[in-house]
């Protein structure tokens, strides 16, 4: 049985005029199915193989290099937290908010809460570095973050 329905496929299909190539697509359809599951499981790979006409160690060896793509041993929790740590974040204490927002939800960076409400990340650089240290919630920049201010975050 298919993991990528019709509409899946349909959206992935409507890159293709986008770009000179197939293969070209490989990245925005790990978006499509990584947006859509939360995750990109091993069968799905091999159908946007199918799609691209490409073989599926291409396909995950694309979704290796990249570090925000989620397997579906590991999906993303409801919330997507990304903690930034560039230069302006680690000096006004981006390291310890990542540190201390992950004490407090008893997980490590990378990892989903118990609950899984919230997959806790860091991020090398957000471009807010003007609001350090800030955060991503999934689509959403917030600056001037504190434990609590984020911790409030993912409980909203």
């Amino acid at each position: 049985m298919a993991v990528l329905n019709e509409e899946i496929r349909n959206r992935i299909r409507a890159e293709f005029p986008k770009y000179p190539n197939k293969r070209a697509v490989t990245l925005p359809a790990l978006h499509i199915v990584h947006e859509t599951f939360r995750c990109v499981s091993s069968e799905s790979m091999k159908e946007i193989a199918e799609l691209l006409e490409l073989h599926p160690s291409e396909i995950a060896d694309t979704m290796s290099f990249y570090g925000f793509f989620h397997d579906s041993e590991n999906p993303l929790g409801n919330r997507r937290v990304w903690v930034c740590r560039s230069i302006s974040c680690a000096l006004r204490g981006g390291e310890e908010l990542l540190a201390g927002v992950c004490e407090k939800l008893n997980v490590k960076p990378g990892a989903k809460t118990a609950d899984g409400k919230a997959t806790v990340e860091f991020a090398e650089c957000l471009g807010a570095c003007e609001q350090a240290p800030c955060i991503l919630v999934n689509d959403e920049c917030f600056g001037n973050q504190t434990e609590e201010s984020v911790l409030e975050l993912i409980k909203k």
